[in-house]
């Protein structure tokens, strides 16, 4: 039976709140609020879609994700891992068909988190995660040569090779006051000196300083006003939109893309949270709460949302103590709009390209390139086809490739260490064999081994105390051992079996019965000189009756 359990950590944030506490995360969510202003606009026009969609999103999912969570000082909202999938469902089905599959995600993330799911995103292999999130940085920093070189594009292309091709056809229409903002702006991100970096946000800096340059020189620049008409001074009414059961079936893949990807991001966020702060994070009320949120941001025009990695580093690193900070965040990128919305129509998309290109920078793990042959060939088989596939084909299909792959090395690595062997016995009539690891369909030859070659001995004795896992298909050819060595008026007697072998076992008693199904060595022994002996009578018996009938 599934026990719910709804708590979100603000609930005990609450009870220990005090003027301290308030005012560290004050602090703190002033601090990301601003942090968080221009990477919403840069995550959404990266995405395909209006910069204030990104605000609403880091607004409404931001909030609720921090009151929601499972996690103390995590930060939520749009982050740079979605662009990619975002922009492709924007390129192949549109803006409304997108906040259906957010919707959906969403619905499917609190599904998770209801049947307590958030466990399971572990078993997801660490190259599986690095070779996506690496394809996902060299996809999104491809998709900022428009804006960085200034290109007079029309749309690029969600497909690798079309935007590559698209690029490359229209590289010299090249604008170079663009590119002089974007490469400053670029250096200036990667060489801000760490010390300032907590004072002043190098983002809000680049930001600032662009806007007001464009505003005051005319700077001749693409910029959100010229493009997309500027930012609403307001949130948008929440409004439910209009589908069909078609779409529905239409839009489950690139759903279940989102809900995956949100419960992998949120997780890992968690994690690193629980790293800097030594917490322990509820991983199933965290997915509750990132489901929430992505259904309120569909509902409110917003794109998916999930932990933000970076934010939430900052936040810590600002003092927060409580999900209070993430909330506050959240209020004060709503002032923001409410104040400051028409200040951003001189917002310059280079200076936004630049910012976007640093995140793509940060987020992938690029040692693994370098250091790749100081591992296994199968931790770069998984890495790197994931990788590739990702970057040339479709996010979804290199996830499903990684698992694949990693399920089979799984299989091939266990099969490789389970073995059945025979070991010595001085008591004449017993072959003694003793069985490690898991006997499963990935290891049946050992167990078919053995029925090719089956002893001479009366009776066959296998030893379970080592075996930790057997399936069905081991289970079926035990009962196939035993049924040959009927035949020949010998024996099976297994022992030692585990509390799960046993459990599998338990069908097979009426075919093998109880008294060949023993817990320990001596048992059976024991049971195998009874058999010998009731083997020998009976033979005598035989030769006493072959006797008198020849006589």
């Amino acid at each position: 039976m599934i026990r719910m359990a709804f708590r979100p950590r603000l609930i005990d944030a609450i009870k220990s709140l005090n003027r301290e506490t308030f005012f560290a995360d004050l602090s703190a969510g002033l601090t990301v609020g601003i942090i968080a202003l221009p990477l919403a606009m840069a995550f959404a026009i990266g995405s395909g879609v209006k910069p204030e969609a990104g605000i609403v999103t880091a607004i409404i999912a931001g909030f609720l994700i921090s009151a929601l969570g499972g996690t103390k000082v995590a930060v939520g909202g749009p982050t740079g891992a979605f662009i990619v999938i975002v922009y492709g469902i924007v390129d192949r089905y549109g803006v409304a068909n997108l906040i259906i599959c957010t919707l959906m995600a969403g619905a499917m993330l609190m599904a998770m988190g209801f049947f307590r799911l958030g466990g399971l995103i572990k078993f997801v292999p660490q190259p599986v995660i690095v070779g996506f999130t690496n394809g996902i940085a060299v996809l999104i920093f491809l998709a900022q040569i428009r804006d960085f070189l200034g290109l007079t594009v029309e749309k690029v292309p969600a497909e690798f090779f079309a935007m590559v091709k698209t690029l490359a056809g229209h590289i010299e229409t090249a604008h170079w006051p663009a590119i002089v903002m974007s490469v400053g702006g670029l250096v200036l991100l990667r060489t801000w000196p760490a010390a300032w970096r907590r004072t002043a946000p190098p983002t809000v800096i680049l930001l600032i300083a662009t806007t007001a340059a464009t505003a005051l020189f005319a700077i001749p620049v693409e910029t959100i006003g010229s493009r997309f008409g500027g930012i609403p001074r307001a949130l948008p009414m929440p409004s439910l939109p209009q589908f069909t059961i078609e779409q529905l079936r239409d839009l489950i893949v690139p759903a279940f893309t989102i809900a995956l990807l949100a419960a992998i991001e949120s997780l890992l966020c968690a994690v690193v949270a629980d790293k800097m702060t030594h917490d322990k994070h509820d991983a199933n009320q965290e997915l509750m709460a990132q489901g929430i949120a992505n259904v309120a941001s569909g509902l409110f025009g917003g794109i998916p949302a999930t932990g933000a990695i970076a934010r939430t580093t900052a936040n810590i690193k600002s003092g927060a103590l409580t999900p209070i900070a993430g909330m506050i965040h959240a209020v004060v990128l709503l002032l923001i709009i409410l104040i400051a919305a028409p200040l951003a129509k001189s917002v310059p998309l280079a200076a936004l390209s630049a910012i976007l290109m640093s995140v793509a920078i940060d987020m992938g793990e690029w040692r693994v390139f370098r250091t790749f042959h100081q591992h296994s060939f199968t931790r770069n088989l998984k890495l790197f086809s994931v990788f590739f596939v990702t970057v040339i084909f479709d996010l979804t299909i290199a996830v499903e490739l990684g698992m694949l792959i990693s399920a089979l090395i799984l299989i091939a690595h266990i099969a490789e260490v389970t073995e059945v062997k025979r070991v010595g016995t001085r008591e004449p009539g017993i072959a003694h064999f003793h069985a490690f690891g898991s006997l499963f369909f990935g290891a049946a030859e050992k167990l078919e081994a053995l029925l090719e070659k089956e002893p001479d001995e009366t009776v066959v004795m296998l030893d379970l105390s080592h075996v930790i896992y057997m399936d069905t298909t081991a289970f079926t050819a035990l009962e196939t051992l035993h049924d040959r060595l009927e035949k020949r008026r010998h024996c099976l007697i297994l022992y030692g079996a585990p509390e799960q072998p046993a459990r599998v076992l338990q069908s097979l008693l009426p075919v093998l019965g109880h008294e060949k199904l023993l817990p320990h060595r001596e048992a059976a022994f024991r049971r195998a000189r009874v058999l010998l002996g009731e083997q020998a009578a009976a033979n005598e018996r035989a030769a006493v009756e072959r006797r008198i009938a020849s006589a």
